[in-house]
Formats: structure tokens, sequence, C-alpha cells
């Protein structure tokens, strides 16, 4: 079972961003695999501390789990802390290799026995979905402007029939070391290559087509399957499908951000829709049958008792919208809110009818239907 984030990391809910990352370098410093070759158990702590920040440090993620915890729609089945991706060691150096300033065992932030992994950044998109929309699930088709994998190197950043070459200034390794005099003798430093960027190699002849980054400008069509029971404001996260990354690196994410459109017929309240039903006051006096629509484009008979009043509601068991995978199951209510309609105008004839009510008792209403109006309103008022 999986642990708390803030338990992991060891910080208070209301922990600022530099307190979190504090608590990650601190911890992924002493589980650091160069630390603890061969400890298993010293990895899964490793990995967990960086799954932990990988949410923690975003504000978006971060609030997500606040609100869902691991339930959450990141991802778009279950709350992960990389978004439903599987990450290894390399990936991980990949990500969050910056927070340790290039300093360390074997240089924090490289893929050990080899070079970095760039990692492209995300894509953010809003995408405005119906009711109808929601209450189904639905794929969406985007025409994404990105960078992508160059189609003359293949990523490789170099002339075809060109090679890497190990960097003169670093040796392969990626990092230079400084040495300064200070009061406390000589201190040695570590900090990324200058030359080669921390990859350890250099393009011989570069790439004509993208300058040797391995990416160029291009476009492609994504689809993205957004699931039932979504909400405006949730976020559906696909994994892998955001900007190329660098030299053949690992792409980025996009992040759907889902808006509503107002519906003409029902109001959202969670997972329940809400129906206005407007009666005419013969079926509210005499009782019938009246058909309710549903989300679903079918309509329901309900019946009307004789002597419904305004303001009565019905609840019409599971028809309202499903709750969003990995976040509850089942689905919503129909809430029906009645009201009662009364004609502006009369016939002469409407008008000689409705008269011959007036003097009726049973037409004003007695003591116990007024006292619960009464205490209706001073309820909603108090």
């Amino acid at each position: 079972m999986k642990r708390d984030y803030y338990e992991v990391l060891g910080v208070s809910k209301t922990a600022s961003e530099d307190e979190i990352k504090k608590a990650y370098r601190q911890i992924a410093i002493k589980y650091h695999p160069d630390r603890n070759p061969g400890n298993k158990e010293a990895e899964e702590k490793f990995k967990e501390a960086a799954e932990a920040y990988n949410v923690l440090h975003d504000p978006q993620k971060r609030q997500q789990y606040d609100q869902f915890g691991f339930s959450g729609p990141m991802g778009g089945g279950g709350f992960d802390g990389f978004g439903g991706a599987s990450m290894n060691m390399d990936d991980i150096f990949s990500m969050f290799g910056d927070i340790f300033g290039g300093h360390g065992f074997g240089g924090f932030g490289s893929r050990r026995g080899g070079r970095p992994q760039h990692r492209g950044s995300d894509l953010r998109l809003k995408v405005r979905l119906t009711l109808e929309e929601i209450n189904q699930g639905v794929t969406k088709k985007f025409k994404v402007r990105k960078d992508t994998t160059c189609t003359h190197c293949h990523g490789t950043g170099a002339e075809d029939g060109s090679s890497h070459e190990t960097c003169p200034t670093c040796h392969g390794s990626g990092v230079i070391t400084h040495t300064t005099q200070s009061i406390f003798g000589m201190m040695q430093t570590q900090g990324v290559c200058p030359t080669c960027q921390g990859e350890g190699q250099i393009i011989k002849n570069k790439c004509h087509q993208c300058q040797g980054t391995g990416v160029e400008k291009g476009e492609e069509v994504v689809e993205i399957n957004i699931p039932a029971g979504v909400a405006e404001g949730m976020v559906v996260n696909v994994p892998g499908k955001g900007n190329a990354g660098p030299h053949g690196g690992i792409p980025g994410d996009i992040q759907v951000f889902i808006e509503e459109e107002e519906n003409k017929t029902f109001i959202r309240d969670g997972n329940d829709l809400v129906y206005n039903l407007l009666l005419d006051f013969p079926t509210a006096t005499l009782g019938g049958e009246v058909d309710i629509p549903t989300i679903d484009g079918k309509s329901l008979k309900v019946k009307i008792d004789s002597g419904t009043q305004p303001g009565k509601t019905m609840r019409l068991r599971n028809k309202g919208l499903p709750a969003v995978q990995g976040y509850g199951s089942g689905r919503g209510d129909l809430v029906v809110n009645i009201s009662i309609y009364v004609p502006k105008t009369l016939s002469r004839d409407e008008r000689k009818a409705v008269e011959s009510f007036r003097d009726s008792d049973n037409f004003k209403g007695d003591k116990q239907t007024k006292d619960s109006i009464f205490s209706r309103f001073k309820n909603y008022f108090s």
C-alpha cells in the first residue's frame, strides 16, 4: 500500500516548494543507488521519494493530489506520481537531476553508464465537453504543433555517416571538477561540462536540418481518450505525447484541461443532475404521468401524485453521471425539482371556471400547509 506523499518526504501539507525540494534532496542523497550499491530497499525508497517529489513540487499535480488522493483523475486511470508511466532509474535522474546542481555521486541527473536523457516539455490543451460527452466518455482528435523527432537524423543530431566523439573537455564523464583554495584547504566541486552540456559526447558533424538538437517543428494528430465522469477543472494526463526530447530523449506529456459547456436541460451538481419540471396546474392537482428527459437521450414516464406541491423534489436513482474512473463507482441521481405553472392570461371561460373555486376552502390551503411553507422560507433565509 502506498504511503502518503507528504509522509514519504517528511513534510507537512502546508510545506513550501523550497521545503519540499530540500526534503527530497536529503532523502535522495541518503538512498542514492551509488551510495547503496545492490541495496534493493534503498532503491525502492529512492524511487518512492522521486514519485512523491514529482507530484508535490508541481502545483497542478499537488492540487489534484490534495483533492483526490491516489484516486484522482490525473493520468486518466487513477492517480500515479508519474502520470501512469512506469519510471526507471534513468528517467528519475533525467527528470530531477537538476536539483542536485550537477554534484554528487556519479553526477546526479545523468544516465549512469551513458549520456543523460533529455526530457521534452509538456504541452497543455483545453477541451470543452458537453454533458452528453461527459456521460459517455469521448475520444477527441487534436492537431498539435510541437517538437518532433528530426526526420533527417532520426533524433541523433548528427548528419548521416557522422558520429559522436568523446568530449575533449570532460573526457566522456559529462562533468568537470573545479579545485579551489579555501581557508579549509583545497576543495573540489563538480559541475556540468560546458562543452557537451553533460552528455560526455559531442557531435562531429551536426545535422543540417535540426542543427544538432535532434528535434524539429512539426505537427501530429493526437487521439486523446477522455474518460466518462470528468468535471470542470480536472486534468487528464497523456504520457509521451508532448514535445520530443532533444537528442532522442524522453518525450513530454500532454495535459488536457477539462471545461464544460452549459447544458440547456440539466444543471450539474457533482455526479447528480438537476432537472426543473414545470407542471401544469391540473396535473399537479389531479395527478397523472409526465415524461422526464435523461442524459442518455431517453425519457422516463414518472407518476405525479395528486396534490403535488411546488418545491417538491423527486430523486431518480442512478440516472445521473458516472463517477470518473478511479474515483468512486456507480452513478449519480437525477433530481427533479417541481414548479407549478400559473398562466398570466385567461380566456373568459377559463376565468369563470377558476373563479368558481375562489370561495372553496379546499383551494385556500390549510394551516398545516401554510406552516410548512413558512418553515421552508424561514430555513432558506436563516
